[in-house]
Formats: C-alpha cells, structure tokens, sequence
C-alpha cells in the first residue's frame, strides 16, 4: 500500500506538517504571555508557561490514573462464564 491511498491522517507527510503546525502554536501560545499581562491568584500561576507545563504535567498524570484504574478493574477473560 503506498503512501496516496492511505487516509491523509496517517501519510508521513502529513503528519510532519501537523507536528511542525502543533509546534508552532504551542510556540506562539507560550511567547504571547510575554505580551500579556496575568493576574495570578495562587503566585505560581503567574511563572512563565505555567499554562504548557500544568497542562503537560495534568495529562501525564490523567493517562497514569486511567493505566492504574484499568489494571485495578481489569478482570478475566472468562468474567462472564459459568
């Protein structure tokens, strides 16, 4: 199967356009808290990229609790069976 009849979310072209897309507005999104001016609440929500690294911090965390809450609920294949 070569690369045109693929879906176009999965060519290799388009996905290296899409990380250097999602770069650069992470990018951007990081540099305009440059310009803006914040009004922290808690001090260190007011650090540069507090936005980027809670955000990446909290999603790292959220798929370890589902890892944890999959295997503490995972049972057996025969569950159902007599």
């Amino acid at each position: 199967m070569n690369d045109s009849d693929k879906h176009w979310l999965v060519r290799a072209k388009t996905i290296k356009i899409l990380w250097f897309i999602f770069i650069a507005i992470l990018s951007l999104t990081i540099l305009s808290e440059l310009l803006i001016h914040k009004h922290e609440y808690f001090g260190i929500d007011g650090s540069f990229g507090f936005s980027g690294w809670y955000g990446f911090i909290t999603c790292v965390a959220m798929v370890v609790a589902a890892k944890l809450l999959g295997y503490i609920l995972k049972r057996k294949e025969d569950y159902y069976d007599d």
